[in-house]
Parts: structure tokens; sequence; C-alpha cells
């Protein structure tokens, strides 16, 4: 592969960073990529999201992220709350990417019934108290009588005490960000767009809304994974298959343009 191909942003969601939530991708695919982990800007200060935290601070981020890292274009791939943001990055700045891979984004920004009820049930989990408030919001991942994983032993990672407030901040961004629709007609690149057999719902309407927008737009269903035990976890080998035929097809088509 040539650098062009190589180059990818990877952003994490909410909970994890971006190191430990793609560990298992990137040592499959080793020095085939130059791997840019980019965590979220949510979580740049010490224990509490960033003053006047929104959307565009994230993407922001990218455009920075990637300018150090000396990258006119390069290929993105989120997942949730960093698919999410990749979908608002590729609204604002198509030029910069190659193609772009999403596994369960966070938000789509697109309105419907469906979207609406969801945003109502996290909005619920989000008032209860505080100890209550992560499990409901996790739960809210899975689909209907999937049980929530156990919880990890021992004592939670330093970083685990900024989620909480981190998850209420990036919902509220979310809600307050909008995106035209036709920006993700007019992104002709490759989008391909993973899902779990054993996540809610929410996603497979997601992935028939975007479908009838991008121009170039591929679903993987990936059976018996969920958003908390998501493809490139639990299978890293073929989702690191995927993306090197989906990163090939992309420079392939810039190449014939």
């Amino acid at each position: 592969m040539t650098q062009s191909v190589a180059a990818v942003v990877f952003l994490p969601g909410v909970v994890m960073p971006c190191a430990l939530r793609y560990a298992a991708l990137l040592a499959e695919l080793g020095d085939e990529v130059q791997a840019i982990l980019k965590d979220l800007e949510l979580y740049a200060g010490a224990t509490t999201p960033p003053d006047n935290y929104d959307i565009s601070t994230e993407v922001e981020g990218i455009t920075r992220t990637a300018d150090a890292a000396g990258l006119e274009r390069f290929h993105l791939y989120g997942h949730s709350g960093g698919g999410a943001i990749s979908l608002a990055y590729v609204a604002a700045h198509p030029d910069r990417v190659l193609s772009l891979a999403l596994d369960e984004p966070a938000y789509d920004f697109l309105d419907s019934t469906e979207t609406r009820g969801y945003w109502s049930e996290i909005d619920a989990a989000g008032r209860l108290p505080e100890r209550d408030r992560m499990p409901a919001f996790l739960k809210l991942q899975l689909g209907p009588n999937v049980a929530l994983p156990p919880a990890p032993a021992g004592t939670p990672p330093p970083w685990m005490a900024s989620r909480p407030a981190g998850v209420l901040a990036l919902i509220t961004a979310l809600k307050q960000h909008h995106v035209d629709p036709s920006s993700y007609r007019r992104y002709a690149a490759p989008v391909y767009f993973s899902h779990g057999s054993l996540s809610h719902p929410y996603w497979l309407g997601m992935r028939d809304r975007l479908a009838t927008l991008f121009p170039d737009f591929t679903a993987e269903r990936y059976d018996g994974r969920h958003h908390l035990n998501t493809s490139h976890q639990a299978e890293p080998a073929r989702v690191a298959q995927e993306l090197r035929r989906h990163w090939n097809r992309a420079l392939a088509d810039q190449r014939s343009s």
C-alpha cells in the first residue's frame, strides 16, 4: 500500500480511549497503516469537558491533528461517538476524507420518529441518579433481551472518572449540531458501515437512512456482536480485511477520476 492508502485517522467512542479501543484491530493491520489515533477533544482537559464544547470543537480537532501529521487527505474511521463526529467532519470537509468507515455511529444528524424516540430514552437515562446513569446508558446500546456484559474486575482506570460528565456533554453536543443531508449526497467516496446483530435496532434505521444518501455505501452486519463487543474488538482480522478492501477501492476510484 502507498502512504495515501494507509494514512488513517481513528476516532473512538465516548468511553474507551482510542489506543485501547482499536488495539486488536491495529495489531491486525500492523505497519500497513499510518494510524493516527485521535482521542476526543471532549477529554482534552483533566476532568471536565472544555468550556463551550460542541461538535465543531471535534471537527476542528481532526483538522489540527491531520495538519500536524502532514496529511492533506486521509481515511477516517470512527466508532459510536467518534462515528457521529466522523459524519460531521465529512459533511464539513468532504475533500479531505479519502474514505469513511463507521462502526455504529452515535448519531447521523437525521431526523426521524425512530431517532426522536431513541434520544428520549437516552435523555431519561441521563436524568437517573449518577450510580444508575452509566448502566442505563450502556443498556440502550443493546438489542432487546441482550444482557449487559459484566463490569471489568478490579479498580476502574483513572480515565473512567471523566466519562459520566463526558457522556452527557457529548449527548448535548450531538443533539445541537446540524448537518444538511445534501452534504452526504455530495460525498462520492466509499462509505463502509458496520453494525452488530445484537445491537439496538436504532442502528438498522440509521443504516437504511444513510444508504439512501451516500452515493457509494456498503453496510455489513456482524452476527452475534453488539455495541459493547463490537466488530473491530471481537473480529479484528475480518474487519482489517474489509478495511483493506475499502481503502484500496477508494484509492482506485481516486486514480481513475
